[in-house]
């Protein structure tokens, strides 16, 4: 068996943690929240630190410094993943559920998450194309939500 399947997250090392992001960039997305009842829509809109051709950050070791309001995931913020999407590795082993067949872990395979379709690759804009006026920033992103990341 292997590491994700025998040990919680909280057992997990620093490249066993590390090794779960399955890199499909979905995280990065911008999100708005529905003040009613809670829930989060993702926008096809990225951070800027994120590369949307390769749908990795730019700046990763650094993107707090960057992108402050950046969220590091780790053990002691788990009871938040909630935000995260639903195939999200973390998310789905804090729940208690098994990877998907696409995860790298799991196919041996980097390629496996753009083949499933679940990487943002080719699928969204930098929130630099966004308009500078706050308020115009607002209204675009509203107009960007996207309806296949859970």
């Amino acid at each position: 068996m292997s590491f994700w399947q025998t040990k919680t997250l909280a057992q997990m090392n620093r490249d066993e943690w590390e090794a779960l992001c399955d890199g499909c960039g979905q995280c990065c997305l911008h999100k708005l929240e529905d003040e009613d009842d809670g829930e989060y829509y993702f926008t096809k809109v990225a951070c800027r630190l994120l590369d949307c051709d390769s749908a990795r950050c730019k700046n990763y070791a650094q993107r707090k410094q960057y992108v402050p309001q950046c969220v590091q995931l780790g053990i002691e913020n788990v009871e938040n993943f909630h935000w995260l999407p639903s195939n999200c590795a973390y998310r789905l082993l804090a729940d208690g559920e098994p990877l998907p067949a696409w995860h790298p872990l799991v196919s041996d395979s980097p390629d496996s998450v753009q083949k499933a379709g679940q990487s943002v690759i080719g699928r969204v804009i930098s929130e630099t194309e966004l308009d500078p006026d706050p308020e115009r920033a607002e209204q675009q992103l509203q107009d960007m939500v996207i309806y296949w990341v859970e």
